[in-house]
């Protein structure tokens, strides 16, 4: 129970007279001395104010006078007078103090009221635990969600999260995750999940706290229902997939026919070869971006099958430095390859080619004439790497966390107008993560750019 100020004040006042009474029934007035009346003083002022402090300890003044005289005790005027300041000093002093402590509280409580409507106004769902994973805070959205789940009121976020494993489409996965997550508790996470039947899906983040001394004292867990997005995103890659086997059709027809046209282009004149050579290349374009279209939506699904044997990298490379060369020829751009001739990855053959030219036919496009473009190739017995490297336009700081991002365009190749879809260095990081390797991209605007792909060595 917690006891307001009034209730505080009224128990100090009943003190201040039972030990009134106990100075005259006893007769220790002179003995005990308005001393005695201090604590109650003090209490009433902290717990009711400085009017209250100050009436208190001229009120036990008055109590320790009627006491002494009870007691034939005849304190001097000036002695009287010293006691019952200090008394009515003490008295106001507490109050101003107890002032100070209420404003305090007021603010806190305003603050903490504060913070509280602002995780509730929140759509995710927040709590932070302490260092053995008991919820110290949850906000409003998170209980609901813990409601709807059927989570248990008690326990560690762990154990609670534990609890509905069956109710999710890869429960053992999911097991396996939160104990890892339990082992590792000031590693920083993010996992999803989907309940069985219902399609719901839920992204799970959580952050480490530390304190001043960079001690781990708890976690920050946030839970976000990401259904809507998640079927979105299904939709869209259908709708790719869809778009990309409806354009194959056409694109095989026009391709038949540009061979036709190709056959009799010698009995064409220069205009007819021309627009015929403008066919064929936008053909080629068009047939390029339906395979990247059809290559994402495999990804998503899961069904591009690697073949993992030893790829020797240098003649891979060197196949893809020699297929560039026409585009870099044609953009003034020179071409420089440094190959381990002894460097093997375990992977896949056409598509470790198929990243290498996306790589190079990235830094071509983003170099300026005169520029080069460098292929590195090398090993360390654990691991190979490929690194393309330009000194074109460069990537501006503020894009770089987005440029794996599907369909992104950087602003430099909006404003140059540099043809691409934005589809190559998503489909090279996939692929680069199905082979089970990273890859890395550093770049300055205006300086070049630095693309590392580390794989798994043979």
């Amino acid at each position: 129970m917690k006891w307001g100020p009034r209730a505080v004040g009224g128990v100090a006042l009943l003190g201040l007279l039972a030990t009134f009474a106990v100075m005259i029934g006893t007769s220790s007035t002179k003995l005990l001395g308005a001393v005695v009346f201090v604590p109650w003083v003090a209490i009433i002022g902290v717990g009711l104010g400085i009017a209250a402090g100050i009436a208190a300890g001229a009120g036990a003044g008055g109590l320790w006078l009627a006491a002494a005289a009870a007691d034939s005790v005849t304190p001097t005027v000036s002695q009287a007078a010293i006691r019952i300041a200090i008394l009515c000093l003490l008295g106001g002093g507490s109050g101003f103090v107890g002032n100070l402590l209420r404003a305090s509280e007021r603010a806190r409580s305003l603050t903490v009221s504060r913070q509280r409507a602002l995780i509730d106004a929140t759509l995710d769902g927040i709590c932070l635990t302490d260092a053995d994973g008991n919820i110290l805070i949850a906000n409003e959205p998170l209980v609901q969600m813990g409601i709807e789940l059927g989570m248990p009121a008690h326990g560690t976020a762990v154990e609670r999260l534990l609890f509905i494993a069956d109710q999710l489409a890869d429960p053992e996965r999911y097991r396996k995750r939160m104990l890892e997550i339990a082992e590792s508790p000031d590693q920083a996470t993010t996992d999803e999940f989907e309940l069985q039947g219902t399609g719901r899906v839920f992204r799970g983040y959580t952050s480490p706290v530390r304190d001043r001394r960079d001690r781990f004292v708890g976690r920050i867990w946030t839970l976000r229902e990401v259904t809507a997005d998640k079927e979105l995103e299904r939709m869209r890659d259908a709708f790719v997939a869809t778009v990309s086997h409806e354009l194959r059709t056409p694109l095989t027809s026009i391709s038949g026919f540009l061979e036709m046209l190709e056959d009799e282009q010698h009995n064409l004149d220069e205009s007819g070869r021309l627009y015929l050579d403008v066919i064929r290349r936008s053909a080629e374009r068009l047939h390029q971006l339906v395979e990247d279209l059809l290559l994402v939506a495999q990804i998503e699904a899961r069904r591009v099958d690697l073949q993992h044997e030893p790829v020797r990298l240098a003649p891979l490379a060197q196949a893809a430095v020699d297929g560039a060369r026409p585009l870099a020829a044609e953009r003034s751009v020179r071409l420089e390859l440094d190959a381990d001739p002894a460097s093997e990855a375990l992977g896949d053959a056409r598509r470790l080619g198929q990243v290498l030219d996306n790589l190079l036919s990235n830094a071509i496009k983003f170099s300026r004439e005169g520029d080069a473009v460098t292929v590195e190739v090398c090993g360390d017995g654990d691991t190979s790497k490929i690194v393309v490297a330009d000194t074109g336009i460069g990537i501006p700081a503020d894009e770089l966390g987005h440029v794996f991002s599907r369909f992104y365009r950087a602003r430099t190749a909006s404003h140059l107008a540099v043809p691409g879809t934005g589809l190559g260095l998503a489909i090279t990081r996939a692929l680069v993560d199905q082979h089970g390797g990273t890859i890395e991209l550093e770049s300055h605007e205006g300086e070049g750019t630095r693309v590392t792909v580390t794989l798994p060595a043979a």
